[in-house]
């Protein structure tokens, strides 16, 4: 670069000669005695981004930057800078002719109209004329043969001193891109840990399956094994999972002690709280039976196994209450692994425990077991292995937590802490949880009449159970992981009163996860049956053909469902926990009335799979209603159109994808039929070109979130 060339230095201002110079005339216009040069004039005085500041002419830089942490200043208060280059004070003596050149006066700091993103002139690399004109092809310039003169006029002619040390290399930059990479690094911590649990979740669920069947008995334990997470969700579940973080986080904003004290109380207050509830829930565990499946209730030997059941599995409540506490207060202080990962401990040992059972009396369809035959033996064996899977899970989270400088100490002095507040905003979440799960029991209670009614395996709540267990793991891995890494800063945001910034992270939380859950929902509707032929092989081709259509039930219900999940998140950064409450019980209405009308008007075979399609159904017109209201409440702009332009091209990019790869699948299955291995072959070959077709579709179309995911996929490969 060249040093700008100023003919009037070393004279004063107005144009003064200076001791030994010859006079200059005075600039025109600079006094405001002649014309103003017009060469003199600035030549971007009509730049239309003056007004908005620099940081508007970068559009990279505009769409990450981060409102909520860094509000830019409002339009039109962008300060002109002074001005960039001065003359310099008049030189009390002639200029020395030892010295070649004059040194340069000193820049202004900061960026300028000249120098607008805060170039320093100090550091310029001064060149000669011949350098630049042989070598401006190259990329590398290399040192001027006389950049050591203009080292030497640095001190006014004074002889250079010593040589400055060698400055200490910087370290190097850690890697990531501040929040914006924060936020994908947390995510893909989350998402791993649960598509690991979700994946041994699952290989729970088909040993499950294998060692107990798709009939009566394979209900009663589900019923058993569900009773517990439901009785947790209706009593502190739905509070913890949701009002909790909000509060931690605020806690830890505003508290002295980084909100320790508040997490202890808080603790505290859920183990005694569960301990309570789990002693006189093993009291009432008939009853509670009765009130999830008058089915079971009445059959004798059903009641029986499953009362037993429920007595080993109630002890979870607290051991879940624990864990979800010990994992919010790591996700406040920014630790989202540990929650998503030690569940994989607790499938584990469940895994463990279903294999002895498997090995000691072989599968259901060796041995043909029912509720009748069951060994005592093997009822403790399965309730004692469950048992001990919580636990496990649960005391996994204590090194994570010393780790981060936790100490649990109990604490007994709730009031006036806030907790009061924290529970009068939780009575709202239990209640919306009430209604949920009210829903689900009348749902519950009529599958297992179904399936009795049908005589048939895998058309009751098991078989319903596990094609929602293969539904609901994208909605877990993506989803969830998302706005969990996401949740902290929309609070943050809400808190500070910047609509603008919650309205933008629930859009990107809207439109990333869709990406992945559009097409495995078309996936599930095209190949939802080789998928269970294949997973649920051991408990029979009927069951796991029943399975099958209950999951392509389930398919499409996926989107309304996961954007629904979003939705809410935006209420809960508020504090307002009405408000999902209320469209809860609109989409637990809905569900259970249209599964009533299922059960009524379609054949006991059938009547399962219209439960699954209207539990998709009900979600698609919550999400109608919360759109609505958190749209009002973020002052009409929830940057629909882009999430619906999404949405509706990603769709539009399945539907063929979809069409393409189920008829290549039912075909395969028809060639093969539906064993282990046509099933195999017909999901593979289906899948390949399903997800091939959507991709070169979507890239047609230009969806940039697509192109977004395959550039990171990419970047990540190094090609």
């Amino acid at each position: 670069m060249n040093a700008p060339y100023d003919g009037d230095r070393g004279q004063g201002a107005g144009g003064a000669a200076s001791p030994g110079g010859p006079p200059v005339p005075p600039d025109p216009g600079r006094d405001g005695s002649a014309e103003p040069d017009p060469y003199l004039q600035h030549a971007y005085e009509d730049d239309p981004y003056r007004a908005y500041g620099l940081a508007a002419q970068d559009p990279v830089g505009e769409a990450l930057y981060d409102r909520a942490a860094h509000p830019p200043p409002p339009p039109g208060t962008y300060q002109e800078p002074g001005p960039l280059y001065q003359q310099p004070p008049a030189a009390p003596h002639a200029p020395d002719p030892r010295i070649w050149a004059q040194t340069p006066p000193p820049e202004p700091a900061g960026p300028s109209r000249h120098l607008p993103y805060g170039d320093r002139p100090a550091t310029t690399q001064f060149v000669g004329v011949d350098d630049l004109v042989t070598r401006a092809s190259d990329d590398r310039q290399e040192p001027d043969a006389f950049a050591h003169l203009f080292r030497d006029q640095e001190g006014s002619g004074r002889p250079p001193g010593p040589p400055d040390p060698e400055p200490v290399p910087a370290p190097a930059p850690a890697k990531g891109g501040g929040k914006v990479s924060g936020l994908l690094k947390s995510s893909a911590v989350m998402a791993a840990g649960t598509l690991v649990s979700r994946l041994t979740g699952f290989v729970r669920s088909l040993v499950i399956t294998a060692a107990l069947g798709a009939a009566l008995l394979g209900d009663s334990f589900t019923i058993a094994y569900t009773l517990p997470t439901m009785i947790y969700i209706l009593t502190v579940g739905g509070g913890l999972n949701s009002v909790f973080v909000p509060q931690l986080v605020r806690a830890m904003k505003d508290d002295a002690d980084g909100g320790e004290a508040f997490a202890n109380r808080l603790l505290t207050l859920v183990m005694v709280a569960l301990g309570l509830i789990v002693a006189a829930a093993v009291l009432v565990a008939p009853v509670l039976i009765q009130l999830m499946s008058s089915t079971i209730a009445d059959d004798v030997a059903a009641n029986s196994v499953a009362v037993t059941f429920a007595r080993y599995c109630l002890p979870t409540i607290f051991f879940m209450g624990v864990h979800v506490v010990m994992g919010q207060i790591l996700n406040a202080r920014g630790k989202f692994g540990a929650m998503m990962w030690t569940p994989v401990l607790n499938n584990i040992v469940m895994i463990i425990t279903f294999g002895l059972f498997i090995w000691v009396y072989g599968t259901s369809a060796e041995s043909r077991m029912g509720v009748d035959t069951i060994p005592a033996e093997g009822v403790r064996l399965l309730g004692i292995g469950t048992l001990l899977g919580l636990v496990v899970q649960s005391l996994a989270m204590i090194p994570y937590l010393r780790e981060t400088g936790f100490r649990f100490r109990p604490r007994f002095d709730w009031k006036g802490h806030g907790l009061g507040k924290t529970v009068k905003l939780a009575k709202w979440t239990v209640l919306f949880v009430l209604a949920n799960q009210a829903g689900v029991l009348v749902v519950t209670q009529l599958a297992t009449a179904a399936g009795k009614l049908a005589d048939k395996d895998g058309t009751g709540f098991l078989a319903y159970s596990n094609a929602q267990l293969i539904w609901g793991m994208p909605q877990a891995i993506i989803t969830v992981s998302v706005m969990a890494a996401l949740l902290p800063r929309i609070s943050r945001a809400a808190h500070d009163n910047d609509p603008g910034a919650v309205r933008d992270d629930i859009s990107q939380g809207l439109r990333n996860s869709a990406v992945a859950i559009v097409p495995v929902a078309f996936t599930f509707l095209a190949l939802g049956l080789p998928m269970c032929t294949l997973l649920y092989a051991s408990s029979g081709a009927e069951a796991a053909r029943s399975m099958g259509f209950i999951l392509m039930a389930f398919a499409l219900g996926l989107i309304p469902y996961s954007v629904q999940y979003v939705v809410l998140r935006g209420f809960y950064a508020y504090e307002d926990t009405r408000t999902p409450f209320y469209n809860t019980v609109i989409v637990a209405a809905v569900n259970a009335a249209a599964s009533a009308l299922c059960y009524v008007v379609l054949p006991a075979r059938w009547a399962v799979v219209g439960m699954a399609f209207s539990y998709g159904l009900a979600y698609a017109v919550g999400v109608g209603v919360a759109w609505r209201r958190l749209r009002n409440r973020l002052g009409g702009d929830l940057d629909g159109a882009h999430i619906v332009r999404t949405y509706a091209r990603l769709c539009m990019a399945a539907v063929p994808a979809a069409l393409l790869g189920g008829g290549v699948g039912f075909a395969i299955l028809e060639l093969l039929g539906t064993g282990a291995g046509g099933s195999l072959v017909a999901l593979v070959f289906g899948g390949v070109l399903l997800m091939g077709v959507f991709f070169v579709a979507a890239k047609k179309m230009r969806i940039e979130e697509v192109n977004g995911l395959v550039g990171m996929v990419r970047g990540r490969l190094g090609r």
